[in-house]
């Protein structure tokens, strides 16, 4: 989809950043993809599960257990999505040297800190005036 797409472009030019060889961009490239594919799995089965909890909530009755059953479900799905992307950032750093890491570690940084500014503006641009 386009957010693939879009993230694809991102990890191309982070792979820029700290000058990649064309073999670590490929090996990235496949941890990467690999990642994406079980992830895509993982948002169709939150998907079902939340249609699930509104049918649950929808129910004359709402059946306590059965709503905190799916909860549990949710957490350990969220638990396996959080084990995914340890075991693939673990897979990258042992393709990009140490000096990689810390180039890419700092760029992020910067873009994490750009992306929140951005939010607390448009936060600042939307809130209603008084």
């Amino acid at each position: 989809g386009h957010g693939g797409r879009m993230f694809d472009g991102m990890m191309t030019r982070m792979l820029e950043r700290v000058n990649a060889t064309p073999e670590q961009r490929t090996q990235i490239q496949q941890i990467m993809r690999k990642q994406a594919g079980e992830m895509g799995a993982q948002r169709e089965a939150g998907r079902a599960m939340r249609q699930q909890v509104m049918t649950l909530f929808a129910q004359p009755t709402v059946d306590a257990k059965a709503v905190e059953a799916l909860r549990q479900k949710q957490l350990a799905m969220h638990d396996a999505a959080s084990q995914r992307m340890t075991a693939a950032m673990l897979e990258i750093s042992g393709v990009l040297t140490p000096e990689q890491r810390k180039q890419l570690a700092e760029y992020m940084s910067q873009r994490s800190e750009m992306m929140q500014r951005h939010q607390r503006e448009r936060q600042g641009i939307e809130a209603p005036k008084s």
